[in-house]
């Protein structure tokens, strides 16, 4: 028993085989937040805790979910400069790009062309969202919006962002993918000028965002890459600031002690951001206030990502283990499909229910089986895609053979 809690205890160690167990947990969050806020929209489940006779309401964080879009890509700009961090501090050079590119085309295309195929087969196309008035083919529509998506363009045309049928959730990839493209030029700037680049990253995303705040409708705009450039900047800044702490800090109880609370007022400002946010009506208004909290919350999130891994040993064992661990690998899937998969169960009516609007009445028994059939499916999904399409394909990428189980 013990060398099983020893092996446990082991994997969350701050560093382990090229990864940072406790971002696991992170990412496990801030995907799930997003999650909740797309399948909250179909169930209208707002669920509370109570603690002590103390009641408390989760309908700020579930009607401020999509916040979390920036913390995840707050955490992809942390990951993806972390080696360059780490070659800065060992005075080695930066990984090669080619090598980059092809790590995240493995990663990222097939499983996302996959999913763009499932949505047309089994959505779209059933769904007659590209038919005209008389019942025919929209062929010219669909064929642009494919092409837009193929092109991770989408994010960028009315018609394949809002008005495409195949995942509205794949806008993310499209800023993902732009700013893979950028970024080993990005790293390399960063690397030289830090400051400069950092600052230069973050003027350019408040100019932006002050520029779509004139604008009478923001919907096309405020969430395009140049709006995020200061989420990235402070993710690669956050990595920058870990490597070099890591070498130059005593790491003793006290640091993590200290970081601790560094993390404990981090998520105390998120929370009062997150209730700020989800205090604001009307969808432009709300879009104003996504826009204003962007550079805060991706601060308060960053400080939250080395509030973990200086803090005590207890929160990576909660956030760095096996089970995280597993949850991370599908996250990426479960993204994809989460929000898909619920409108489909609630346009299939899955599960059955009394009224004909549960989500509308109030039809508690129907919204709690909703939002578990909703989840559990969207995992169920996920891990089969995960281990049984992207990993073989990663696998095979690289010029390694698939694994094989041991007699």
């Amino acid at each position: 028993m013990s060398g099983i809690v020893q092996r446990y205890l082991a994997y969350t160690e701050t560093e382990r085989d090229k990864r940072l167990p406790a971002l696991d947990g992170a990412r496990v969050l801030f995907v799930l937040f997003v999650g909740a806020y797309h399948i909250w929209q179909q169930s209208w489940l707002t669920p509370v805790i109570r603690i002590s006779g103390h009641i408390i309401s989760l309908d700020p964080l579930l009607r401020s979910g999509y916040l979390w879009v920036d913390a995840m890509l707050l955490l992809s700009g942390f990951l993806l400069y972390w080696p360059c961090a780490e070659a800065v501090e060992d005075g080695r050079p930066l990984p090669a790009i080619g090598a980059f590119y092809k790590r995240r085309l493995l990663r990222i295309v097939p499983s996302y062309y996959l999913c763009v195929l499932l949505m047309l087969f089994l959505v779209a196309l059933p769904n007659g969202s590209y038919r005209l008035q008389d019942g025919t083919l929209n062929t010219g529509r669909m064929l642009r919006d494919l092409a837009a998506h193929a092109t991770f363009t989408h994010n960028l045309f009315a018609f394949s962002y809002t008005g495409s049928p195949l995942n509205g959730a794949l806008w993310t990839l499209g800023v993902e993918m732009q700013f893979y493209l950028l970024f080993p030029f990005v790293a390399r700037l960063f690397r030289r000028w830090p400051a400069f680049t950092w600052l230069l990253m973050t003027a350019a995303a408040f100019m932006y965002r002050g520029w779509v705040k004139t604008l009478p409708d923001t919907t096309l705009y405020f969430n395009q890459l140049p709006a995020m450039l200061d989420v990235y900047a402070n993710g690669m800044a956050a990595a920058a600031i870990y490597s070099a702490l890591k070498r130059r800090m005593k790491q003793d109880r006290w640091t993590a002690a200290l970081f601790t609370v560094i993390l404990c007022i981090a998520v105390c400002g998120l929370r009062l951001l997150v209730k700020t946010q989800a205090s604001i009506t009307g969808y432009e208004n709300i879009r104003m206030g996504q826009m204003t909290h962007r550079f805060p919350l991706s601060v308060l999130a960053a400080l939250s990502l080395l509030g973990v891994l200086f803090g005590i040993r207890p929160l990576r064992l909660l956030l760095g283990n096996r089970v995280t661990a597993v949850l991370a690998a599908v996250s990426y899937q479960f993204y994809m499909y989460h929000q898909p998969l619920a409108v489909q169960l609630k346009a299939w009516g899955i599960p059955a229910s009394v009224n004909p609007s549960p989500w509308m009445s109030g039809e508690r028994s129907w919204q709690i089986l909703y939002t578990v059939l909703c989840f559990a499916g969207a995992l169920a999904i996920s891990a089969l895609i995960t281990y049984a399409f992207e990993r073989p394909i990663v696998r095979l990428g690289r010029g390694k053979k698939p694994r094989r189980r041991k007699a």
